[in-house]
């Protein structure tokens, strides 16, 4: 008898009888890839229990014990930030990133102070047991309540939760898990979501808290299905350079606390590092006097962070000027670049622009618009801004500057690092006490922007 076959869209994880090139619900192309059906092991009804059974029945909201999550840190405090404040008893929680960039190195990191009060199961199915105590030592992970297994069978892998009954379970990676049960090959669309199916009803069953290691691919999203995200509880990104220092974990999805919050690491010989001041580290090497750069102030979460925006803007000798953008999302910048041409009068239009925003920070707020405007119109008039001045505003396409939240902790934070001129909306003004030693120099559009931060020396 031939093998029934299902269709699957790898982004949204919606199944199909046939294969397509367009998906017909999230509308993604060339996302369709054909997996075996997995056979069903019972008929109608077999869910319910026979003879007797216990049957769970629905009860009022106001019976249910309304008790908060357990939570309990990891060791790590720029993790537990992202985290909401530390993991939860019972979560299931995705580590993504490319490979190579520290993921394993993380989870294996914190397992040292997660075994102080508990026991801790690491199955690795890329590495060997010799290599994961070479990698142990390494770190000076040598905790006695830390059990490791190289294992890639789910089968295997839920039989060792039963005999060790752990209070945390690491998997590395879910691409490399695989259920006997299937017929198609580990890291397959429907491997990864029953494998992910099953941690998850043992997190949420056993109280066992899961973090699952998963890669991502080359756009960047985890590998598998789409729906393996929504699956579980919170979806953590790993990002960085690999021939960089610094990463950046950042929350893709939290249901238990904010997905806005960032935690900086800096790789190191003897592994992940903390940064608990990241606007210095994205501040360090700065160069001095040098035209197409300005410093701003943004959001991660509650954590005010300061990072440097560079421009450049070069004569093109081509008809079509190119745009480059990293960090920055494009559109913006070229609305931005629209802008400073109609309302600022620089003929940008005719160049070639780049904008980079230093140390792998992606800006997603536009409270980072007046300090991209400004490093434009400076590379373009080569002219320095101030090394103590500080551009804080969102750019409106009629040039004006609109105000934008939490904007006195934002100045604190820049007065805190030492800068002493900070360009603000001169909408809020009069709502702000500046701290001591702080001048915020208010304007009211990109106009006054430029001549107030680009004003000539003397």
């Amino acid at each position: 008898m031939k093998a029934k076959t299902l269709f699957y869209c790898t982004e949204c994880g919606n199944e199909t009888p046939k294969w397509a090139g367009k998906c017909p619900a999230c509308g993604a192309w060339n996302t369709i890839v054909e997996q075996p059906q997995a056979a069903k092991t019972a008929g109608k009804g077999a869910s319910r229990p026979a003879g007797g059974g216990t049957v769970r029945r629905a009860r009022p909201v106001t019976e249910l014990e309304a008790d908060e999550e357990i939570r309990f840190s990891t060791g790590m405090r720029e993790l537990d930030r992202v985290l909401g404040g530390g993991a939860v008893k019972g979560s299931l929680v995705l580590v993504g990133g490319a490979p190579g960039i520290g993921k394993s190195t993380l989870m294996l990191q914190i397992c040292e102070s997660l075994c102080r009060e508990n026991k801790v199961l690491y199955v690795s199915g890329e590495e060997s047991e010799h290599q994961l105590k070479l990698r142990a030592r390494r770190l000076d992970v040598q905790s006695e309540r830390l059990f490791v297994i190289s294992e890639t069978s789910l089968g295997d892998v839920l039989e060792s939760v039963a005999a060790e009954t752990p209070d945390v379970l690491i998997v590395d990676s879910i691409q490399t898990l695989y259920s006997d049960a299937l017929e198609s090959p580990a890291g397959s669309v429907s491997q990864v979501k029953d494998c992910t199916m099953a941690l998850m009803q043992l997190a949420k069953g056993q109280g066992i808290t899961v973090f699952v290691i998963g890669h991502v691919n080359k756009e960047g999203s985890i590998a598998g299905p789409k729906v393996l995200e929504h699956m579980v509880d919170c979806v953590l990104y790993f990002e960085g350079d690999q021939h960089t220092a610094y990463r950046i974990l950042r929350a893709a999805k939290n249901r238990f606390g904010a997905t806005n919050e960032i935690g900086v690491f800096e790789m190191r010989d003897s592994g992940l590092q903390e940064v608990e001041n990241p606007s210095e580290m994205l501040l360090s090497g700065r160069p001095e006097d040098a035209p197409g750069t300005c410093v701003t102030c943004v959001m991660e979460g509650a954590r005010p962070v300061l990072a440097e925006i560079q421009a450049l803007a070069v004569s093109s000798p081509a008809g079509n000027p190119r745009r480059t953008s990293n960090g920055f999302d494009y559109n913006r910048f070229a609305m931005l670049l629209a802008v400073l041409e109609k309302r600022g009068g620089l003929k940008v239009s005719a160049c070639d622009a780049y904008l980079n925003i230093i140390g792998g920070l992606s800006l997603d707020e536009p409270a980072a618009d007046l300090a991209a405007v400004i490093a434009l119109a400076s590379s373009y008039l080569d002219r320095p801004v101030p090394a103590d001045l500080v551009a804080i505003g969102e750019v409106g396409l009629t040039g004006e500057l609109r105000s934008v939240s939490q904007l006195g902790q934002r100045i604190s934070e820049v007065r805190r690092l030492g800068f002493t001129q900070c360009l603000i909306p001169s909408r809020r003004t009069g709502e702000l006490a500046a701290p001591e030693g702080l001048r915020l120099i208010p304007v009211r559009n990109i106009g006054e922007a430029i001549r107030a931060a680009l004003r000539p020396s003397g």
